[in-house]
């Protein structure tokens, strides 16, 4: 059993930092018969080095170091501000309640004295150990449940959907979300809830699309009486009652249950499933769709007198195709949050992965963007201070990221004659410029430093010809 318990608990890395080596010792000696992993430093070279080779789940810090660059105070400031979730418990022989307090402030879990009592030192650990773990776990669940209220985004196409979240979420009016799947329409639903007059009720979202036709009444109006042997079920409308209802694919809906909608929103009035008691909501209804709802509404699949008391505000949200300028901005903050919920060392993004995540085609948007940052942290090879390049990208993003940015990938210029091996080199990297500012041939020129009328000439000249709109580009073929 003790066994198990030590190999269980081996994931626990722990950094003892004191000047004295029979105190490190000591420490690792408990911790150890307690199943927990030890490192050791004796001043503050040590321990930033330590930290940065691994960032450890807790820090155990004497305030007092000899022979260091720094003491135990000013290493917890580094902690706290460069790895804000890394607990650290401060010790000392000589401390005393303003030593202690000041600690506290600035972000220590806690403070023991030498000479420690065993039980105390465990205990802490313990407590340190589970508060950061749950901590870890909480920001998981909203990581992977998407309940993140941040629109991330400089681009114009961002910045009208946020002037319209401004507008309308103070109004109660009902929106209609509109934007192809992985988006965020459930963020900019959440959003208009949060800042809105019901942002102390309650959000429930209802996912249409993922609901049996024959469950929907039940889930969206509850049951008088218990149904088929089960329980009584109270339906989202009521669980909604002074908040926000969202309902996501909502064309998904089957008619006969967007007609019962029609009538609860035009009347805030509905009757549960199987009984007769008249209830009364009030409920503001958000809706999303990522199917074209007005082909949906011809084809008989939507009712259009539900559409239009649904769509009094419309938000289009766009592909993040539509918006590559923001992919910088997105990559580097989901980066940054899978770091933060795992626990691993963040990366940086070189430019030639930059320009490949801008050039993708994205077709699972936002969401997908999302996973594969994820992915990149935990299978990029490399050193974690090791920029992440292109070639270490996601499979799906490096067989279509242009040649240029996989260099190291591809020997194809190797074995060809200068001129064209030149010829090679610039299309593939103007046609991957080109793309990465979407086609915009003024952003492009200005970034790589050419006039746009040389530009134009010279994407001519390589068969990059360009649109209807003088300002853009789009490639006619690609030279393999």
């Amino acid at each position: 059993m003790a066994s198990a318990t030590k190999d269980k608990n081996l994931t626990n890395d722990i950094l003892v930092v004191d000047d004295e080596a029979d105190i490190r010792l000591l420490i690792k000696g408990i911790l150890n018969d307690e199943g927990l992993l030890v490192r050791e430093a004796g001043n503050a070279d040590e321990t930033l080095k330590a930290i940065a080779a691994r960032k450890p789940n807790l820090v155990i810090l004497d305030i007092w170091l000899n022979n260091s660059t720094m003491d135990g105070m000013q290493i917890l400031q580094h902690i706290r501000k460069e790895y804000p979730d890394t607990p650290v418990i401060m010790i000392s022989g000589h401390g005393n309640i303003e030593t202690a307090v000041s600690a506290i402030k600035i972000g220590a879990y806690d403070f023991i004295e030498k000479p420690f009592k065993t039980d105390r030192l465990i205990l802490q650990v313990r407590h340190a150990l589970d508060a950061a773990r749950l901590k870890r776990e909480n920001q998981e669940l909203k990581f992977r449940a998407g309940g993140e209220n941040e629109l991330i985004g400089k681009s114009s196409a961002v910045n009208q959907v946020r002037q319209i979240i401004e507008r309308v979420a103070p109004t109660g009016s009902r929106v209609m979300i509109a934007g192809p799947s992985g988006v965020g329409k459930e963020i900019i639903a959440r959003l208009l809830h949060g800042n809105s007059r019901r942002a102390s009720g309650a959000f429930v979202v209802v996912n249409c699309a993922t609901m049996l036709p024959d469950q929907l009444e039940i889930e969206l109006f509850g049951t008088e009486s218990p149904v088929n042997g089960g329980s009584r079920k109270v339906g989202v409308f009521e669980q909604a009652h002074g908040g926000t209802l969202y309902l996501d694919e909502i064309g998904d809906m089957p008619l006969e249950t967007q007609g019962k909608i029609v009538r609860v929103l035009q009347e805030q009035v509905f009757t549960r499933v199987g009984g007769s008691t008249r209830v009364e909501v009030d409920v503001r209804v958000i809706a999303s769709s990522s199917s074209d709802l007005q082909a949906e509404i011809e084809g008989g699949k939507v009712r259009q007198d539900l559409y239009y008391r649904l769509s009094v505000v419309p938000i289009k949200v766009p592909a993040l195709t539509e918006r590559r300028e923001d992919i910088p901005l997105l990559a580097n903050h989901f980066l940054a949050r899978a770091a933060e919920v795992s626990g691993m060392s963040l990366r940086v993004l070189g430019e030639d992965a930059m320009a490949a995540l801008q050039a993708y085609a994205w077709p699972g948007n936002v969401r997908q963007l999302r996973n594969a940052m994820e992915w990149v942290l935990i299978m990029a090879n490399g050193d974690s201070g090791e920029p992440i390049r292109a070639d270490m990208l996601p499979p799906e993003i490096t067989n279509s990221t242009p040649s240029v940015l996989r260099w190291e990938k591809g020997g194809e210029i190797m074995g060809l004659p200068l001129r064209d091996a030149r010829e090679m080199f610039e299309r593939e990297y103007l046609l991957a410029q080109v793309t990465r500012f979407g086609g915009n041939i003024s952003r492009t020129a200005n970034f790589i430093g050419m006039e746009r009328s040389a530009l134009h000439r010279k994407l001519k000249l390589l068969g990059v010809h360009g649109s209807s709109n003088e300002n853009h580009a789009v490639p006619t073929e690609k030279i393999v």
